[in-house]
Order: C-alpha cells, then sequence, then structure tokens
C-alpha cells in the first residue's frame, strides 16, 4: 500500500477519504481541503478527526462556555484559569493547588473497569501535567435503576476500576458520590476529579516554545488500545442496543503511572522542562498540535520513532491511540541528556521525537516521507464552532405544572416514621459504604475528612496545617424541573459542603454532562445550565478554573437528565479547626440555620414514596447560601460548633440520621413553631445546615447568627440511642443502621 504522504495528497484531489466513518460532517471535511489547499493525508484526517471531534473541541458548547470568562469574579486566588489541563488557585503560604473534573461515561459503560481506572488515570496526568504532586481523587457517578440487572454488571466494575487504579497510585478517594437513576440506564457517568499541590514557582503549561528544543515522549509504549477511544466514542449517541462504534476501551497500567508520576515530579524539581502535556483523548494528535499551538514556533515530529508495543499499527492509528501513562515534554538541549537519565532510573521509556521549528507549521514524518504539514492551530484550537438551535422541550410547562405538593402526605406519627425508614433504606439515601471500603481514603496519612462526611479535606502542609477541602454535588432531578436553578442548586450545595467542613471556598471545576447537542432541548437545558452556573459563581465570587463536557449521553432519543456536576475548592488554615458530620457529644444543643418552606419538587421523598418527577425545584437564594457559609467558617473558626451537615437530598431527616449513625448517638428533635411536621423533616430547602453546638457556646452562637441576620432555631438535643421527634415518633439507631446500611450490599452482592 503507498503512504499517503503530503506530496501523495497534493497530486491525488479526488481520492475518497472515510471523513464520514470518522466522525465528521461532510462541511467540515470542506473546511479542513480549504485550510490545507488540497485533501488531507490520512494521517492528517486522523487527527482532524479526534480532535474536532466533540469530546476534544467542544464545538457545541464553546459559544456557552465562553460566560465563563466573561462573567468571572474577580478573584485573588486564580494564579491559571480556563484553557490549561487544570486550573491553579492560591491557597497561602507559598502553596498553589490545581483540581478539575472529568468524565470517563461512555468508556465505562463498554469495559466498566477499564473505563473507570483510565479515567482515573487520565486525570492524574492531567493534575500533573500543571506541575503538582496528586494528593487525593473524587469520584461523581450516576448509574441506572438500583435494581436493574445491567447496574449490576457496570457499577461493581466501575468502582473496583477506581480503586484499583487509585489504590496502587497511593492517592486516597475523599469524595465524591453515588446516585441511582433510570434516566443512567445504558448511560452511567463516570466523573473523576483529582486535586494536586505545588509551590507557585513549579506551576508548568502546555506549550511547545524555544527554536531547537526536543519534543521528547516518555511513559508506556503505544498500542492499539483507544484508538478513536474516547474522543470518537463521547461524540455520539448510542443506539438501544448499545453503541454504534466500538473502538478499544484504553487499558491502564497503575503501576507504569505510579512511576510516571515520580519520574516526573524529579524532573520538574531539577526545572528540565520547558513544556509539558499529557496524552489522554486523541493521544498524540492531542499533544503533538496543542503544545505546538500554545508555543512560539513550529513542531517536527518522527513519528517512526514513538516506541510501539504493535509494530503493525499504521501512522494514523499512532496518532490517534489513547492509550495510557504518557506524558510529551519539551526540553532544552542541554538538558535532554539529564531528562532521558532520570527516565531511566524509574525505568520509564523515553523517546526524543521531535524538535521546535521555525515557522509555523506542525510537520510529522515516517521515515522520512512527509505526511503531516498542517497549522497545528486549526487542529488543536481553531476547529468548528457551533451555534446548536436550542429551544423550550414543549413538556417542560407540563412537567413543571405537575406539582409535587398535590401528593399525598403521612397523616400521623406512625406514617411519617415508616416513610422516614424507607428514605434512609432508598438506594440514593442509603450508606454506600459497600463501595467507599473499596477506595483507600487514608493513604499518605493527610486525610481528614472522606466519605461520607460533606467534603473531602487533606493536610497538604505538615508544620502548618494548612488544608483544602473538595466537595462535588449535582442533582439531574432538580435540572431537569429547571436547569437554571437546578445548576444553581448543585453550585450552592458543593459551595455549602465545604463551608459546613471549616473551609473558605475559592473556585470551582466542572463536568457538564447532557444528551445529545443535536436535540434543540437538550442544548436549551445546556444553554440554561451554563447560564446558570455563570450567574451562581459570579454571586458566590468563585470562578470557573476549568472543567469538562460529555454530550451525547442518550440512548436513540432518551437522553439522560441534565447532570451538571459542580467540585468546590476550599482552603482552611489548619485541618485540626475542621468540622465534621457526626453528632459525637450528648447534650449538645442542634440548631437549624436557615429557613424551611414547603418545597417538595424533585425531592428525594417525592421519588422514594411516589416515584414522582415534578414541579419546581427549590428556589435559590445565593446571597443567603453566601452568608450561611460564612457563619459555619466562622463558627468552625472560632469553636462555637462540634459538628455541621447540610441539608439536602433528603431533608433534615436524612442530615439527622447520617450524623447520628456516624457519632453513635442519637437526638431528640421539636418541631419548630410555624412548621409542621411532615415540612420539618422532608423539605428540601437550600440555603441550611443543621449543627450542633456545645451548651457553653450556645449564646455566641446564636448572637453571632443575630447579628449577622441568619435565620436559626433550636430545634432539639443530642442524647440516647434513638431518634425521636416529639409528639410524634422515634426510630431506635439499631433499626435505623439496619435499614440504611442495608440496602446496597443486598442490590449489588
Amino acid at each position: 500500500m503507498t503512504l499517503d504522504t503530503v506530496k501523495h495528497a497534493t497530486g491525488t484531489p479526488e481520492t475518497e477519504q472515510p471523513w464520514a466513518e470518522l466522525g465528521l460532517k461532510q462541511d467540515e471535511y470542506a473546511r479542513i481541503r480549504e485550510i490545507l489547499g488540497r485533501r488531507p493525508t490520512g494521517a492528517e484526517l486522523a487527527m482532524y478527526s479526534v480532535m474536532w471531534s466533540e469530546h476534544c473541541s467542544y464545538k457545541s458548547s464553546k459559544v456557552h462556555l465562553k460566560q465563563f470568562g466573561e462573567k468571572a469574579p474577580e478573584s485573588d486566588a486564580l494564579l491559571v484559569g480556563i484553557g490549561e489541563n487544570a486550573g491553579v488557585v492560591d491557597v497561602g503560604q507559598g502553596y498553589a493547588v490545581t483540581f478539575k473534573v472529568e468524565s470517563h461515561n461512555h468508556p465505562s459503560y463498554i469495559e466498566p473497569y477499564q473505563g473507570a481506572a483510565t479515567g482515573v488515570g487520565g486525570i492524574v496526568r492531567d493534575i500533573l501535567a500543571m506541575g503538582a504532586r496528586p494528593i487525593a481523587v473524587v469520584d461523581p457517578l450516576r448509574f441506572g435503576a438500583a435494581d436493574h440487572p445491567d447496574t449490576k454488571r457496570v457499577l461493581p466494575g466501575v468502582v473496583a476500576g477506581i480503586g484499583g487504579y487509585g489504590n496502587c497510585l497511593g492517592l486516597p478517594n475523599i469524595g465524591g458520590e453515588v446516585v441511582f437513576d433510570p434516566c443512567y440506564q445504558g448511560n452511567p457517568l463516570v466523573n473523576a476529579g483529582c486535586i494536586g499541590v505545588m509551590k507557585h514557582e513549579d506551576i508548568h503549561l502546555a506549550q511547545a516554545s524555544g527554536l531547537g528544543n526536543k519534543v521528547i515522549l516518555y511513559g508506556a509504549r503505544t498500542g492499539g488500545d483507544g484508538i478513536g477511544g474516547v474522543s470518537v466514542l463521547a461524540s455520539e449517541t448510542f443506539d438501544s442496543t448499545g453503541p454504534a462504534k466500538r473502538p478499544a476501551v484504553q487499558v491502564g497500567d497503575p503501576f507504569q503511572e505510579k512511576l510516571l508520576i515520580e519520574c516526573t515530579l524529579e524532573i520538574f524539581a531539577e526545572k528540565l522542562v520547558a513544556g509539558i502535556q499529557d496524552l489522554g483523548g486523541a493521544g498524540l494528535s492531542c499533544a503533538t498540535s496543542e503544545l505546538a499551538s500554545a508555543g512560539s514556533g513550529g513542531m517536527r515530529v518522527e513519528l517512526d520513532t514513538v516506541p510501539l508495543r504493535d509494530a503493525t499499527l499504521s501512522p494514523e492509528e499512532i496518532l490517534m491511540s489513547e492509550s495510557q501513562e504518557r506524558m510529551c515534554a519539551i526540553v532544552e538541549p542541554d538538558k535532554v541528556e539529564r531528562f532521558l537519565e532520570i527516565c531511566e532510573k524509574w525505568d520509564v521509556i523515553a523517546t526524543v521525537i521531535g524538535e521546535v521549528t521555525e515557522g509555523e507549521r506542525l510537520e510529522i514524518f515516517w521515515h522520512g516521507e512527509q505526511i503531516v504539514d498542517v497549522p497545528p492551530r486549526t487542529v488543536a484550537h481553531e476547529g468548528p464552532v457551533y451555534e446548536r438551535p436550542y429551544a423550550r422541550p414543549e413538556w417542560q410547562d407540563a412537567l413543571q405544572a405537575d406539582d409535587a405538593g398535590k401528593l399525598p402526605r403521612p397523616g400521623s406519627g406512625p406514617e411519617l416514621r415508616e416513610q422516614v425508614l424507607r428514605l434512609v433504606a432508598s438506594p440514593n439515601q442509603a450508606s454506600k459504604a459497600w463501595i467507599t471500603d473499596q477506595y483507600d481514603r487514608f493513604v499518605q496519612g493527610n486525610t481528614v475528612l472522606a466519605q461520607p462526611e460533606d467534603a473531602g479535606m487533606v493536610r497538604i502542609d505538615d508544620v502548618t496545617n494548612l488544608g483544602v477541602a473538595m466537595a462535588t454535588d449535582g442533582n439531574g432531578r432538580y435540572a431537569k424541573l429547571d436547569p437554571y436553578t437546578g445548576t444553581q442548586l448543585a453550585l450552592a450545595e458543593s459551595y455549602r459542603n465545604v463551608a459546613a467542613s471549616g473551609a473558605t471556598p475559592l473556585a470551582i471545576s466542572n463536568c457538564l454532562n447532557f444528551g445529545s447537542p443535536e436535540d434543540p432541548g437538550v442544548m436549551w437545558q445546556f444553554a440554561e445550565a451554563t447560564r446558570g452556573l455563570a450567574d451562581g459563581c459570579l454571586a458566590l465570587g468563585t470562578p470557573v478554573t476549568g472543567g469538562n463536557v460529555s454530550l451525547y449521553n442518550q440512548t436513540g432519543e432518551t437522553a439522560i437528565h441534565p447532570t451538571p456536576v459542580v467540585a468546590v475548592l476550599g482552603v482552611i488554615d489548619d485541618v485540626n479547626r475542621r468540622t465534621p458530620i457526626a453528632f459525637a457529644e450528648e447534650g449538645q444543643l442542634l440548631y437549624l440555620l436557615g429557613d424551611t418552606a414547603e418545597e417538595f419538587g424533585g425531592s428525594a421523598w417525592s421519588q422514594v414514596i411516589h416515584d414522582h418527577l415534578g414541579g419546581l425545584p427549590p428556589a435559590v437564594d445565593l446571597a443567603r447560601e453566601k452568608l450561611l457559609g460564612e457563619i459555619l467558617i466562622a463558627a468552625s473558626r472560632d469553636g462555637m460548633i462540634d459538628a455541621a451537615h447540610d441539608l439536602s437530598d433528603g431533608g433534615l431527616v436524612q442530615a439527622v440520621v447520617e450524623s447520628c449513625l456516624r457519632g453513635r448517638t442519637g437526638a431528640r428533635l421539636i418541631v419548630p413553631d410555624g412548621l409542621d411536621a411532615f415540612t420539618f423533616l422532608f423539605s428540601e430547602s437550600a440555603g441550611r445546615a443543621v449543627v450542633s453546638v456545645p451548651r457553653s457556646e450556645e449564646l455566641r452562637f446564636n448572637d453571632m447568627c443575630g447579628a449577622r441576620g441568619l435565620p436559626v432555631a433550636r430545634i432539639g438535643v443530642v442524647d440516647g440511642d434513638e431518634i425521636e421527634v416529639q409528639g410524634q415518633f422515634s426510630i431506635p439507631l439499631s433499626e435505623l443502621r439496619t435499614a440504611h446500611e442495608g440496602t446496597i450490599p443486598a442490590l449489588l452482592v
């Protein structure tokens, strides 16, 4: 077969090419020809196809994502924002923290273990590429109905993949969520996040500058796994029987990644790189084009020097391969020898595959023949931009009119008791210990809070006890009812969780999971969600540092609920002053912070008791959220509270049950004046938290809340071995524990 060189392509303009099979539209293919002034070679076509895919180019979402920059709040903490591998924030004492959340949804449905494992590996390398040591991971997960047979196939594999890869890397898994809903059947959401820490001067960026600097590929050999994997697979809709395309899912090797991490950190310590990029989605196509595009010159690559696991791979396959555990570095010539020495020390394969050149072209050669000659920006940053049509779905009004307020409510204490037990035993509200116990949450010895706490928290300085906290949240049911408000509720909950732990929220990352952008109703959901998030971040003062968009999460015509997952990162001066969720000290007083209203649209109660979704989600008051956060942080810092738990899914009763079980103590509750017992227990009004206050601090705590104008109500006391709602019912902790902890093992073991 004749090698399709640039010269050959120039002389054979009419050659048929498989642009449609590679996911390109006819007009996109025409634009590539216009850019090049000829037809592309096979290698060029491969590069454009993966880099212009939805997953890599954000071509349907760019027009909406720009709001995150246009509406960005002023932030002294932001050091690196949107556009790099991950955002970076200043957390004080000379430290910088980088964090990000990404998706690996489609690969995880096809091959749950490897799909989830390589999702962890990819996000860890993003953090590493910024110059940071990865210190913790989180994993927001969504699956189909808990009792569906396919959930039993997908979930254990995903959990094993996350645990297997992360545990082998020695990274604690400190947070995340597990949510079940039939809308995710066939489209599980496997989002993975990572936090890394470094000094300010150690920040690295993805750019190839410096004429004559060498391009070094290091890490694992390149194989046939994952060719077009996440870039193609995550850019189309599954049909009813599964994905139409089944490219091989990437195969991960956490031990190789661990060597790569330590090798890279030593290389950073000796300041041997001028630019660096990890190889994730789109592989070498992405790394070479993005490095060259962000640099000050061109790049020449000798593709036949790439170390291979499979000698039969074609140039196109090498460029598209998404083999894991690989990095690409730009190194000054006089530092190459030392770079290679360090790689050899760590048993990491490293090869000089090219150099930075004059001009503005990315040129790739195969055994001396030129197979790529492109302007790199057109590959990496100047792909198609679509203003997809969007329109409010016709069914939205009817959905919102189907108010949850009409649903029959429990009319007696025994009925309330029975519904509380059903709620805490439901798959979404039940303990996820069967899952989280498979993760190492305390490796490295710096974890101070982890699941099922409101936020995960890790120490980053052993001397000062400086630490960071992260929470991830998202409620697809709320977002289905109202994507604008639902997204702000996700932001508010994550913000509240971080504040409840005692940390000050600084910035956010996001993972925006939606159906097909070719559906105007889905694009309306996306447009509303991004608008809501941008407006919310501006109000709370938390800039968006980066994130991920995952589209085409649907089977046939059935899309998932719009599921914006929001990760909030916060900082705490001393992790010893953290606030756990556990009610542990008998005699302490329980206070409810915030206002409670009759808000049941999208609630856990309406789902569990009535299998209902309709009405409006809870209202959002971001000024109140900010005030609540300030009160929780100050109360934690000044020793006024010993425990705090935000109120969200399941309302007050769910939070109290979790805090009592965590602390192995009971509680006696009194329904405040003006509320009925049902609303008091099950409402999901936002902007609320429950705290336990030592009696010695009651006056000081009330004075602070009163001075700041935050409504508070004393609702009970930590006491005994049961939860009692005065005048209504009581449930022994032993009965609650059985209900809460037995559900997930019974469904999945």
